[in-house]
């Protein structure tokens, strides 16, 4: 699918009260996903969304408010509930919705049909009719053919309007949406150890030639009997050998068996025993796994690999089971829920409940040393906060080197240098790491903490399957069908990660005539009056907040700042000149600031004196009233209108005040860009030397099983540019500088800004 055809959809969760709107709650809408970026790249405030309603091509702009975000697969299931209404009541209930989209083919289900529920197996899950106008989607129903008793019961044989979807007998299939679905769940029996059941138990317990009729699929429990022994296992796989059912099961025991189907019992037919005492112990593993423990696991076909994500009892089963999140390239059967029970939660068929005794260490890691196992295993512990940030007399043991930072795979330079600016030696944004999100996107952020910011923290490397593997989630939670194969911009990618999946709080609040808008990206943009040549961010924020008519409505904790180019080839400026400090008094709405020229309190600001050539160059103009005095009554300014400064309510007058303290942001990171490929550099301790230069793509030609080589070194040519004049700077040729201070001079793309407060090193 074309990047341009990605589409964002939302269900509207409360009628718009607005004329000429006739929309009800309940409706499905939609909205280009280059268009929404686009909105937000602007700095617009989002407190409205041109969507597009289903049934329709007209955009009909609705409050924010109003729309909760749905991915596309939950949109076309949500769109087979004919009745606005119906699908608004499915979609807020949640656990029907979470539990269809884990349905697959094969799957035993109950369906409603005329206020009767029957029983039936899935054997088609997709759309029935073609879209209407232009709808991008349609419903998507599920294909049932009836089993049992029930059979002869629908109204269809698996064709819908002369079109056959799947095959059945005459009027045993029924098409449904999923609020008609239910997934059927197996009870536990009991029985006695041995096969001579009293007549009560017989009168209600299965015999095998019974329960082999109920239809087998992949992930269900069996109960099989050897010799006087009742054994319990996992349907691995079925397949079909000279005319037989046969059934590959994975044991209990770890071990792989494969029996004809009739001696096989679905469901888990446990033993009949005494109720345990008070003083029973729950199951330790004498190696001390835990949760969040690297394992390995013996499955049908072979070893697995995982990571515990719950421990303890399950439901009509002895012993402590471990719920693992599989690797990729490693199937489960569920996504952590058992028997209609969730116990973790991780992306649908990669969970797996095995013994606990059954788990080992992983021991793809046995050979390396016990304190890096232990290291591993502190990163990933339950509920644990971020490790803390690289401090800047770590940085050249920890850092510095080949196989260090974040490993680049398949276009994701952008993704690796943004991570990598945020979070190696800065805790600026660890909030995105623990606070609360959505349920859908736990994975996103367990990853994030887990897998990518403890390691890099904890060993100075991340392994390129970790960023992919959020690469996956994100494009398998219908964020971007693309994130696993397209560049991005750190833009895009920023502020999907902060304000739709996270809900941070805006990191950018901007005043603009009386009304405030959020964002959390700023982009610098310059009237064509402009006179700068070799600018300084301080001098590109300034003038970019003049030319708007911009304020900061509050002094931010993370200020992300794009340079003024145009795409990834065409900059406005040969070279910028990094600010190690902003200086951002001048530019808040609120609060008293400091006369430009003698530092007392200002009481007045010139906005005619910013194009002066005089003050070209220091920022916005605020004068006390000496000083405005004496600059107004120069001949070429006698035309300038300087306005009185207003304070916030309860202030004293200004004759009464001292001069304010400055308010500062410090440079951390800067991201560059050359010939489409993201770089970035760090800036980590106190001094003018204390860079760092990351590149997730080092080396491209020696790669490492499929994945790029990166590369973390130390720059401390940054700070020879760093102190000269203006004037001796722009004397430079690029291609003579030292090192690689030429990508940070003249590849500038974005920069990262802290307050102060947040400062290692100060």
């Amino acid at each position: 699918m074309d990047a341009c055809d990605v589409k964002m959809y939302y269900i509207i969760i409360e009628k718009p009260g607005l004329p000429m709107v006739s929309v009800n709650a309940g409706h499905i809408c939609y909205i280009q996903e280059s268009r929404y970026m686009s909105r937000l790249s602007r700095s617009e405030s989002l407190e409205e969304l041109p969507v597009i309603c289903m049934g329709s091509n007209l955009d009909k702009f609705l409050k924010v408010n109003h729309l909760n975000s749905v991915t596309a697969k939950e949109a076309e299931l949500l769109q087979a509930i004919e009745e606005d209404s119906e699908r608004l009541k499915w979609y807020l209930e949640r656990d029907a919705l979470d539990t269809a989209l884990g349905l697959t083919k094969d799957t035993p289900v109950t369906v409603e049909l005329d206020g009767k529920w029957l029983r039936g197996i899935v054997r088609y899950i997709g759309r029935i009719t073609e879209p209407k106008h232009t709808d991008p989607i349609v419903g998507t129903f599920f294909g049932i053919e009836l089993q049992g008793e029930d059979k002869g019961k629908g109204p269809t044989d698996g064709t819908y309007l002369s079109k056959p979807l799947f095959s059945c007998k005459k009027d045993c299939g029924i098409f449904a949406p999923f609020s008609r679905v239910k997934p059927m769940v197996s009870k536990p029996k009991l029985v006695s150890k041995c096969l001579t059941f009293p007549a009560a138990q017989l009168a209600t317990q299965p015999s095998p030639q019974q329960a082999h009729h109920q239809p087998l699929s992949t992930g269900d429990r069996v109960t099989f009997f050897k010799g006087e022994d009742t054994l319990h296992g996992m349907v691995m796989d079925l397949e079909e050998k000279e005319g037989r059912t046969l059934v590959i099961i994975s044991t209990d025991r770890d071990e792989k068996i494969t029996l004809p189907l009739d001696s096989v019992i679905k469901g888990d037919l446990l033993e009949h025993e005494p109720e345990p005492m008070e003083s029973d112990k729950e199951e330790v593993h004498p190696l001390g796994l835990g949760v969040d423990s690297l394992v390995e696991v013996t499955l049908g076909i072979g070893p697995g690999y995982g990571t515990i994500r719950w421990i303890g009892t399950l439901p009509g089963q002895k012993g402590t089971y471990a719920g693992l999140e599989l690797e990729d390239g490693y199937t489960g059967v569920s996504n952590g829920t058992f028997k209609d029970h969730r116990f973790f939660r991780c992306l649908p068929r990669r969970g797996l409940f095995v013994k606990l005794l059954s788990c080992r260490p992983d021991s793809r890691f046995q050979g390396a040393s016990a304190n890096v196992l232990q290291e591993r295993e502190e990163v990933r512990s339950p509920g644990v906060l971020p490790s803390s940030p690289i401090a800047s007399e770590q940085v050249e043991r920890m850092l510095i080197g080949r196989m260090k930072g974040i490993q680049g795979h398949i276009n994701s330079c952008y993704m690796d240098s943004a991570l990598f600016s945020l979070f190696s030696c800065s805790s600026v944004l660890d909030s995105l790491l623990f606070k609360s999100t959505k349920p859908r996107d736990a994975p996103i952020q367990s990853t994030l903490l887990h897998d990518i910011v403890n390691p890099l923290r904890s060993k100075g490397f991340v392994e390129g399957r970790h960023i992919m593997k959020l690469r996956q989630q994100l494009q398998e939670l219908g964020y971007c069908h693309t994130f696993t194969t397209e560049e991005k911009d750190p833009e895009e990618f920023l502020t999907l990660i902060m304000h739709h999946i996270f809900c941070l709080d805006p990191l950018l609040k901007l005043s603009a005539g009386g009304k405030v808008q959020d964002s959390y990206c700023y982009q610098i943009f310059l009237d064509n009056n402009h006179s700068l040549v070799l600018p300084t961010v301080q001098h590109l924020l300034e003038h970019s907040f003049h030319s708007a008519g911009l304020k900061l409505a509050e002094v931010p904790s993370c200020l992300i700042l794009q340079m003024p180019r145009f795409g990834k080839k065409f900059k406005m400026f040969q070279k910028i000149i990094p600010s190690l400090e902003l200086d951002i008094t001048d530019l808040l709405s609120e609060g008293p600031q400091q006369c430009v020229l003698c530092g007392q309190l200002a009481y007045e600001e010139c906005v005619d004196c910013f194009r002066d050539p005089v003050f070209s160059r220091t920022g916005f103009k605020v004068f006390c009233r000496t000083c405005s005095s004496q600059v107004h009554s120069h001949p070429e300014r006698l035309s300038h209108s300087p306005s009185t400064l207003q304070l916030p309510e309860g202030y004293p007058a200004p004759t009464t005040l001292r001069a304010p303290s400055r308010e500062r942001l410090e440079l951390f990171a800067v991201l560059c860009i050359e010939t489409s490929h993201y770089v970035s550099f760090i800036k980590h301790g106190p001094n003018s030397t204390d860079w760092i230069f990351f590149d997730s793509m080092a080396d491209r030609h020696g790669e490492r099983d499929g994945f790029n080589i990166p590369q973390v070194q130390a720059c401390p040519e940054v700070g020879l540019y760093l102190v000269m004049s203006p004037a001796e700077l722009a004397n430079q040729v690029p291609r003579d500088m030292k090192g690689v201070a030429k990508r940070l001079f003249c590849d500038a793309y974005m920069y990262l800004y802290q307050s102060t407060s947040m400062s290692l090193y100060r």
